[in-house]
């Protein structure tokens, strides 16, 4: 009974080495699909970014021409929320180095 428990740890040892031992090819395979995925999450932030200042130049259209009084307050407010997306998708491609 001892030896074949002794039999089965050893064995267990060996499968756990061999799949722990994945470690760099592990990290380079892991890297090199993120990298993959980085030129489409990019152009979809930018994507993202044009439709939302489509919408906020709308809005503010609409606020301009019913005459309200913080019409720059929303030009700001959309603006700056559309330079924050261009510059994401831009830091986000620079972050994984593509």
């Amino acid at each position: 009974m001892k030896k074949r428990f002794s039999l089965s740890a050893v064995a267990l040892l060996a499968v756990v080495q061999g799949s722990m031992a994945q470690g760099v090819a592990g990290i380079d395979a892991a890297s090199s699909e993120l990298t993959t995925y980085v030129d489409p999450i990019g152009t979809l932030i930018i994507v993202i970014g044009a439709i939302v200042g489509l919408v906020g130049g709308i809005r503010v259209f609409i606020k301009w021409n019913s005459g309200d009084q913080d019409v720059q307050k929303s030009i700001m407010g959309w603006m700056g929320s559309c330079v924050f997306l261009m510059l994401v998708g831009v830091v986000v491609r620079a972050f994984f180095g593509v």
